[in-house]
């Protein structure tokens, strides 16, 4: 299982997500271009020491990315997914797929995920943070393939 972020734009979150691919022992996959540079003491101070533990991959774009990725689906997290979390099967070899925090992912990628999936929230409430959602996300899909560590 990959973790993968589109265009991430809060350097907070990549840090996040780099600790989640350390703790969990799965690879990150960055397409950038970022809303941020790579050397941002914000993502740095959210990694703390754990970017050595990281396997993280950045990826010019998105044709680099669709390229260079391993095979397996593309599960894309979205508020306007197609399936809720508690009713998706996730594989071993899926990739984890999150959107731009500002504006969630493009027509292009919604048309190449295999799958759509959104976590359920209060009808009120609009999105949870992105690094939050990977880590739900990470975990059940973990969970489910009997890869927690």
């Amino acid at each position: 299982m990959r973790l993968a972020l589109f265009q991430p734009d809060i350097p907070q979150n990549v840090g996040a997500c780099i600790r989640l691919s350390a703790c969990f022992g799965v690879s990150l996959h960055i397409i950038e271009p970022t809303g941020f540079r790579f050397d941002d003491r914000a993502m740095k101070r959210a990694a703390l020491d754990y970017g050595p533990l990281s396997h993280m991959t950045r990826h010019a774009d998105w044709d680099a990315f669709q390229r260079d990725r391993r095979p397996g689906r593309l599960v894309l997290f979205t508020t306007r997914g197609a399936t809720s979390l508690p009713d998706f099967a996730f594989q071993p070899d899926d990739t984890l797929l999150f959107g731009k925090e500002t504006s969630g992912a493009p027509d292009y990628v919604h048309a190449a995920a295999d799958a759509r999936v959104v976590i359920p929230l209060k009808p009120e409430a609009r999105s949870l943070n992105l690094s939050v959602t990977a880590g739900i996300a990470l975990w059940e899909g973990l969970r489910q393939t009997g890869a927690l560590g």
